[in-house]
């Protein structure tokens, strides 16, 4: 059994044995656990589980519209892409309550529209600061011309007193935090800074859905001549000895770093959302090590409430049955991290049959 897959399963049964009963904001209910983690070696193979068959494309294409800096759901329906279609409606529906509206879209209806109305897309398909927002046009507000300082009088009791006060205009500036970590990446690997939040607290309450996974972090490390040489023969380098082939690697600007990726997630819809979370980060650490020339090492997710839906549960079962296959390989080209734009195939994902279950909004 490959280890994600006998990590994954150890999981769903610590849940299935201990998980405490808990309501939710949906109203489905959950057993409930707390404090898990997910490891995994690059090395052993790209992180998609084996025991069911999962949507590599959707989760693709989100990854895409994150890095974009998008919010609309329009991108993602014009490509297939349905998984936050949900989300979306629900926030149409709270602003047109059916007491007041007569004319409200069914669920299908309002994606035609999205997919229809340019304008109706820009009005209602927007899911406000989430992901895409805050990794690319984090917000902040900072000064932009201080016009004067004037005298203010205090004059009551039992201080009176006059103090200054600026007076000026101020302006919003952009963070993009994906530029400024590869930026980092390439002069100063070392730095224990190297972190991309979604977890604005001044603009949650605006958020359709604030952020479940709402933060990564990445380390380096220099790699040793025999990694190297490791890695070069595996990627249709030399075959030859160190001593021959070290200039060699050079001249192939072959890697000199390893990069690992750690991220937490305060919620984790352990049957359907956990899987898609792992392969995201996964392919996010792909896309980050070949942007800056290193090797994808150690991939981390540090989980907080870790529940299964009493929905899932014997979707759950369906799977603990099953007997998992190796792991793929993942081949990227044409990567331009920046514009959100990339192409990723897998090689060799044998699984088991997709398991249906009802998504939980």
């Amino acid at each position: 059994m490959n280890n994600l897959d006998k990590q994954y399963h150890k999981l769903l049964e610590d849940i299935l044995d201990i998980g405490v009963d808990k309501m939710d904001r949906t109203g489905t209910g959950t057993l409930s656990v707390f404090g898990r983690q997910i490891t995994h070696n690059m090395s052993d193979g790209f992180p998609l589980l084996t025991t069911k068959k999962m949507a590599f494309k959707t989760m693709m294409l989100e990854l895409k519209w994150f890095l974009k800096g998008d919010t609309n759901i329009k991108y993602l329906v014009d490509n297939g892409c349905n998984i936050w279609n949900g989300d979306a409606y629900k926030a149409y529906c709270k602003a047109h309550p059916s007491e007041y509206y007569d004319d409200m879209f069914s669920q299908k209806e309002f994606i035609n529209e999205i997919k229809t109305d340019d304008e109706f897309a820009k009005n209602w398909g927007n899911l406000g600061p989430i992901y895409g927002k805050q990794w690319r046009h984090w917000e902040v507000n900072e000064p932009k011309e201080i016009l004067r300082t004037e005298n203010v009088t205090w004059p009551y009791e039992p201080n009176p007193h006059t103090y200054q006060q600026r007076v000026g205009t101020f302006k919003f500036k952009q963070i993009d935090q994906i530029q400024n970590l590869i930026n980092d990446l390439k002069t100063n690997p070392d730095s224990r800074r190297l972190m991309v939040s979604a977890w604005n607290v001044g603009e949650l309450s605006q958020m359709t859905l604030p952020p479940c996974h709402y933060g990564f972090q990445v380390y380096t490390r220099e790699l040793s001549l025999s990694e190297r040489f490791t890695w070069f023969g595996n990627n249709g380098g030399s075959h030859m000895h160190h001593d021959f082939i070290e200039q060699e690697m050079g001249e192939y600007n072959v890697p000199t770093r390893s990069l690992s990726l750690m991220w937490n997630q305060r919620s984790v819809d352990t049957f359907l959302g956990l899987p898609f979370n792992i392969a995201s980060y996964g392919l996010l650490l792909e896309l980050l090590a070949k942007e800056v020339n290193m090797i994808a090492g150690g991939l981390i997710g540090n989980l907080g409430d870790t529940h299964l839906y009493l929905n899932h549960i014997e979707q759950a079962e369906e799977q603990l049955d099953r007997v998992p296959f190796e792991l793929p390989k993942l081949k990227l080209s044409n990567v331009d991290i920046l514009s959100g734009e990339f192409k990723a195939e897998l090689v060799g994902y044998k699984h088991h049959p997709k398991i249906k279950a009802s998504l939980s909004n």
